[in-house]
């Protein structure tokens, strides 16, 4: 059997979604499954969740959040309603790692909730440490946990860089 490996993609820079969706893409064309749960993305965007849905069924995209805005900007009140709707999101994550639900498992921004202090990082490590030797997990986000490295097995660095075209 093969190792499942543990991936990250961090960084400033834009595309670390797209990129987790076009790992995802990869393994469904080796007849793998494939399930991807987005943190942090509230409501907005439904236009691209649309377009994401249509891979369904071979992948399956769950989002658990009810609010339009950025998490930070919603009032105490709504981030404390948000909380709940990730924590069970979290919960799921983890029904899925356990048991081997899937070949490939998508925690799209689960790093952001590092960020907000929504998720501790030895909670993200217990989660990691339940996969199934042969699953596949891919974590997305800014910020990237030191905390986290020993159980990484590659980091893909995604940057903003400003290039000058005027030369």
């Amino acid at each position: 059997m093969n190792r499942g490996t543990i991936q990250v993609i961090c960084g400033e820079g834009k595309g670390k979604t797209s990129s987790a969706l076009g790992m995802g893409i990869e393994a469904l064309t080796k007849n793998r499954t494939v399930i991807m749960i987005q943190f942090l993305k509230g409501c907005q965007g439904r236009g691209s969740l649309e377009i994401m849905k249509r891979l369904e069924p071979e992948m399956k995209i769950f989002r658990f959040e009810k609010c339009d805005g950025f998490f930070e900007n919603l009032s105490m009140e709504r981030q404390e309603e948000e909380r709940m709707n990730i924590r069970n999101g979290l919960n799921f994550a983890r029904k899925v790692v356990s048991t081997g639900e899937c070949d490939m498992l998508i925690l799209d921004e689960i790093l952001g909730l590092l960020d907000q202090g929504i998720l501790e990082a030895e909670e993200l490590i217990k989660l990691l440490q339940s996969k199934v030797d042969e699953m596949e997990v891919v974590l997305t986000g800014k910020i990237f946990s030191k905390k986290i490295e020993p159980y990484v097995d590659s980091i893909l660095e995604i940057n903003h860089v400003k290039v000058d075209n005027t030369k």
